[in-house]
């Protein structure tokens, strides 16, 4: 594993958006937060993109409905993007003010 996040660590993308304007995207600092994930720090990985977390349970839950086929599931997927894209917002939001 540590040599997986040492080559995520030097094979970072650059954000095409962030490279033109030189202003964040409301993706930015979801690759650095997924690698402090990975490292077990969830607390940096938090304050770096505090909307990983949800995204990946949304994904998750996706996959999950697509094999399973869960009852009510498209509806739980629903509401989780709804919820994930408002954290996302939040907190691009709020980057870009402070």
């Amino acid at each position: 594993m540590p040599a997986l996040i040492h080559w995520l660590e030097n094979h970072l993308l650059t954000c095409p958006y962030k490279a033109l304007t030189g202003i964040d995207c409301p993706g930015c600092g979801m690759q650095r937060s997924f690698i402090e994930l990975l490292k077990g720090d969830f607390s940096n990985s938090f304050h770096l993109y505090p909307a990983l977390l949800p995204v990946i349970f949304t994904l998750g839950l996706t996959a999950a409905h697509l094999y399973f086929r869960f009852k009510n599931g498209a509806a739980y997927v629903k509401y989780s993007y709804f919820i994930t894209i408002g954290i996302i917002m939040t907190s691009y939001i709020y980057k870009m003010c402070v």
